[in-house]
């Protein structure tokens, strides 16, 4: 198709001519500019061209779409127009990265890492997605997964779920080869350090907190210095700062080592400091700060997840137009790590949602037929996952689609985030997103989607047609955008960021989040969940309980296996062994239900869980279910302790009971939590 001269001579005269253009480059679909002054684009000009589909700047760059087919003839008759020199994508993004400040260009560096490995990511959610409809109990038949009615697909399920979860358990590999790529290192040396931090032969992280409890981390005896011998499954900063070193490091090396040398000193010197600072260094440090970061993100949704949910599912639109977004794709990814799933990415699906349903609100509001066009694709690319036509083709220039966009994000991510609903893994952001939120929180996460798709389109309809109703702006659609106004977005949003604990707010029980109105406690009673004598935590042959090293509580001595919920709850957590379980009050207390004593070593033998991370249980309901014979015939002691874990905000204090009957059943409490205020 022949292009028109013209028309691109406008575009060179919009964007301020050849004289504001300092590197000029395209991709697939736009043409990208490092521009010496963004101030001087003609935004109504270029909307005015017919080559245009639209523009915005992200990064430094200026971003003019074009379309596949086309933007290579125009690139090409814009070079002959101006006489500028035919830049390449890096030359444009360094002279773009100088006009960016050190917040901008820690963002582009994160969105330069965690982006190329999306596909990857993307591809396990959608697996762990259909993994979790096969498995999930209550979706097809009542308290029973399909696997369990058709044992046949059994199998079948157990091959999915090797396939979606290897991307996250070699997480890490996948950032380091991304990392030292980016930091100028050799991708193969990324990849192998991410597969060091997830050796075999090292503790699991995911097992970590387990083997803390039951005092059985390993350790490297460095002549006396004890390193703990633990990977690092799903963290985020551990391998982010060693890729960092590696990269650093393999490039010092370069220069200095002879070229007859390089095989035999760079790549293993550079691996061998490395790793060695990863697991004596980095790694616990880092380690320690992406759970601080995480337990603070947790603290502030499980105190406040109405605000949380406001803030952030309201606000995820302006994070996308300014980039940064891409920083919170390591908080999901640390949340799946390390509280195993993420109460951030559901609120991300739902806000492409409702972008979506506001442009396409504008198909029945505006009157050119090229807006109603790109109305009706755009919110089709956004209920896909991929807002940025929708929000600068569409929302954006006319400003109040992008605010019911927001404001039905915001109601979204209140109920999201009061309901603690969460993502077991990161998929695609838009309507095929609920294939990444645990099954039990379908429902709400389907309320959630009728909201963003109801109010963002109907507000958009009703107050344009009543807008259009005395005015004549949306006729000629040439004053919708203010002069000075210029949005910023990155490449791509189409995916970003999987079950968390995250505390509620909520002050009645679990079940009853949704339908019934909250009820003010303040104190919260454990009843005895495992039939047995009670005695105090004193007589537990472990010091990390008996010294309260993790919290208060109660010890209980079975006389039969079988363990219940003491309270109304969701189930926090669900350790792999099966030997212990979280759970989680509607006030937001959390308690640990540990079975025996160093019962970890059984591996899950002798045990059985009937409620999996995220269901949501009843006083009473049958939790999990153990072998007494066989835990004591193992050699291990079965007296289990109930705790309170310490560092739980919403606690005052907590009282222990020892004293209670246990022929009174559940009716006595063996523990008094009072909350705080």
């Amino acid at each position: 198709m022949a292009i028109n001269r013209k028309d691109v001579e406008q575009i060179v005269k919009a964007i301020g001519g050849k004289e504001n253009i300092e590197a000029a480059t395209h991709c697939v679909t736009r043409l990208r500019f490092a521009l010496n002054d963004e101030g001087k684009v003609d935004t109504k000009a270029l909307e005015n061209n017919d080559l245009v589909k639209g523009h915005f700047s992200s990064q430094g760059q200026f971003q003019v779409i074009i379309g596949p087919g086309m933007v290579d003839k125009v690139y090409e008759e814009m070079i002959t127009i101006t006489g500028g020199y035919r830049a390449t994508k890096d030359e444009v993004k360094t002279a773009a990265s100088k006009k960016q400040n050190p917040l901008q260009r820690a963002i582009k560096t994160l969105a330069d890492i965690f982006i190329p490995i999306l596909p990857a990511i993307v591809m396990a959610g959608l697996l762990l997605g259909i993994n979790n409809m096969l498995t999930g109990p209550g979706i097809f038949f009542d308290s029973k997964s399909l696997v369990e009615v058709y044992p046949q697909w059994k199998d079948f399920a157990s091959i999915i779920n090797t396939i979606a979860s290897t991307a996250f358990t070699f997480l890490p590999a996948l950032i380091g080869w991304s990392a030292v790529t980016r930091f100028g290192g050799s991708p193969l040396l990324g990849i192998v350090l991410g597969l060091i931090l997830v050796h075999p032969d090292l503790l699991s992280a995911y097992g970590y907190a387990d083997a803390t409890v039951a005092g059985t981390v390993p350790v490297w005896d460095l002549f006396g210095w004890h390193v703990n011998k633990i990977g690092y499954q799903g963290q985020v900063l551990p391998v982010l700062v060693s890729a960092y070193l590696l990269a650093r490091l393999e490039r010092w090396l370069n220069k200095k080592v002879p070229d007859s040398f390089k095989l035999l000193i760079v790549a293993p010197v550079a691996l061998l400091i490395t790793g060695f600072l990863a697991f004596t260094v980095i790694g616990p440090i880092t380690f320690v700060i992406a759970n601080a970061i995480t337990s603070g993100l947790v603290s502030i949704f499980g105190s406040f997840p109405a605000l949380g949910g406001l803030i952030y599912g309201g606000l995820y639109s302006l994070l996308v137009i300014t980039g940064m977004h891409h920083t919170f794709l390591a908080v999901d990814f640390q949340l799946i790590g390390s509280e195993g799933g993420t109460f951030l990415w559901p609120m991300l699906a739902l806000s492409n949602i409702a972008q979506g349903a506001a442009a396409l609100g504008m198909m029945f509001v505006a009157k050119q037929e090229k807006t109603k066009g790109l109305a009706v694709t755009s919110s089709i690319s956004a209920f896909l996952g991929v807002t940025e036509p929708a929000i600068f083709g569409v929302n954006i220039r006319f400003k109040y689609p992008f605010i019911f966009g927001m404001i039905g994000s915001a109601i979204a991510g209140v109920l999201l985030a009061v309901n603690n609903v969460l993502a077991s893994s990161i998929g695609v952001g838009g309507i095929p997103g609920f294939l990444s939120i645990f099954p039990n929180q379908w429902g709400v996460f389907f309320v959630g989607m009728a909201v963003v798709l109801v109010v963002p389109f109907g507000a958009t309809v009703l107050f344009g047609k009543f807008r259009n109703r005395g005015t004549n702006e949306l006729n000629s659609e040439d004053n919708t955008i203010d002069d000075g106004m210029r949005a910023t977005e990155p490449d791509s949003d189409n995916v970003n960021n999987t079950g968390s604990t995250v505390t509620p707010v909520l002050t009645q029980p679990a079940s009853d989040q949704v339908s019934s109105p909250a009820t003010a406690v303040n104190v919260v009673e454990v009843l005895l969940p495992v039939k047995g004598k009670i005695v105090p935590l004193e007589q537990v042959p472990d010091p990390a309980f008996a010294e309260r090293q993790m919290g208060k509580g109660v010890a209980i001595e079975p006389s039969e296996g079988k363990v219940v919920a003491p309270f109304d709850a969701t189930v926090a957590h669900v350790i792999k062994s099966k030997h212990a379980i979280i759970l989680e009050h509607a006030s937001g207390v959390q308690i640990l239900i540990h079975i025996g004593i160093n019962t970890v070593s059984l591996k899950g033998s002798g045990f059985t869980a009937h409620v999996a991370t995220g269901d949501q249980v009843k006083s009473g309901q049958l939790l999990l279910e153990f072998d007494r014979e066989a835990i004591l015939a193992a050699g291990y002691p079965l007296i289990s302790p109930i705790i309170v874990p310490d560092g739980q905000d919403v606690i005052e204090r907590v009282e222990e009971i020892v004293n209670s009957n246990p022929e009174e059943g559940q009716s006595a409490p063996i523990l008094k939590i009072y909350l705080q205020g």
